[in-house]
């Protein structure tokens, strides 16, 4: 059990750590492209870094099942690499077993591969949302530089001014 315990771990380790490396990545190239982001026409730009954005991820979960598949292989607990891929995705998704299993000894590394499975899709929503949302809030306040005086151009934008209701005044609002 502790053996197995190691090996997981060290698995873990591995794949969050490729994933460290990837996010420092994209957080360069995301700093050295962000002017271009910033010019117009900004709904395209903002379509390309989506698209981008969800081939990074599928690289990034692609990259933690090879890494089980690798290691599931060469200890030699499938006799193909096909199945030991099959295995590692099954896991990192969490979308059970019943056709391909690990043996009884090494059991424990399917549920701590579903857990890097689980801890690498959260951290990737999570960064994923916060790229995206830097992209779009630098867009806005670039267009906002540009043009001072344009009415709100879409819901980030924070209202500012007047409400331009034109209904009246309730007693006790503020104005």
């Amino acid at each position: 059990m502790f053996i197995q315990i190691f090996v997981g771990s060290c698995l873990m380790l591995t794949s969050i750590l490729v994933a460290g490396v990837s996010f420092w990545f994209m957080e360069v190239l995301l700093l050295r492209i962000t002017p271009w982001f910033l010019r117009e026409p900004h709904r395209p730009k903002l379509m390309l870094a989506l698209s981008l954005a969800a081939i990074w991820s599928l690289w990034l979960v692609t990259a933690g099942v090879w890494i089980w598949a690798i290691a599931f292989r060469l200890m030699g607990l499938f006799p193909t690499l096909e199945q030991a891929v099959y295995f590692a995705l099954v896991s990192f998704t969490t979308l059970g077993y019943g056709d391909v299993l690990l043996p009884p000894n090494w059991q424990l590394l399917g549920g701590m591969a579903a857990a890097n499975g689980l801890l690498n899709f959260g951290l990737l929503i999570a960064v994923l949302v916060d790229a995206l949302r830097h992209v779009r809030i630098g867009q806005i306040e670039e267009r906002q530089r540009q043009h001072p005086r344009a009415a709100r151009v879409d819901a980030l934008t924070p209202k500012t001014g007047p409400a331009k209701s034109g209904g009246r005044q309730k007693e006790g609002e503020p104005r």
